[in-house]
């Protein structure tokens, strides 16, 4: 059986990541799976433990970086968060793709281990439009808002590290494009 592809998905918050990779996910031809993080977080309302994440002690999870046993991680918010190497490994080895929605710093990580992950950057039309879709959730208070769009920009100067680069201007059309670049990565390592 052939391994999978590791594909890595970045981009700013609000650009809409989550939803095309779910409409993605609907294709069974692109055989992606998504691996289950790792978190030192506590468990929310309705969160399945391996289902949502892997929850750990801050230890567990130190100890685990120690090991080599993490394909990246970063803190964020006093809590660690990051995606197990095995987990990752295992699906490959079963043929899936497998999908990593994760932070630039993160993508740097896994470059750095795998040498042919498949790296996109999705970015908003424009910056404007990424704030009005933040503000459009109407989830978070203004420091939150302004945080984010702030850290959006700083994540923008980041997008030559990564291979491919879709703006998110129409999600149906987003999603093709996506679709177009993971089968050409499946069909080249055949």
């Amino acid at each position: 059986m052939k391994k999978g592809l590791l594909i890595v998905v970045s981009g700013p918050s609000g650009v809409g990541k989550g939803t095309i990779l779910n409409k993605l996910m609907e294709d069974k031809e692109l055989k992606l799976a998504y691996s289950v993080s790792m978190t030192t977080r506590e468990k929310r309302p309705g969160e399945e433990e391996g289902v949502n994440y892997y929850y750990v002690s801050k230890e567990q999870f130190e100890q685990a970086i120690e090991n080599g046993e993490m394909l990246e991680h970063a803190e964020f918010v006093g809590n660690y968060y990051g995606t197990p190497l095995k987990e990752v490994e295992r699906l490959r080895s079963e043929g899936y793709n497998v999908v990593l929605e994760i932070e630039v710093q993160g993508c740097r990580q896994v470059q750095e281990k795998v040498k042919n992950a498949l790296t996109i950057f999705i970015v908003p039309p424009n910056m404007e439009e990424l704030e009005r879709r933040i503000r459009g959730r109407k989830t978070e208070p203004e420091e939150i808002i302004q945080q984010r769009l702030a850290k959006a920009a700083t994540e923008m100067e980041s997008i030559g590290q990564y291979k491919y680069v879709v703006c998110n201007d129409d999600v149906d059309l987003a999603a093709d494009i996506m679709r177009v670049i993971i089968k050409h990565y499946m069909n080249k390592e055949n």
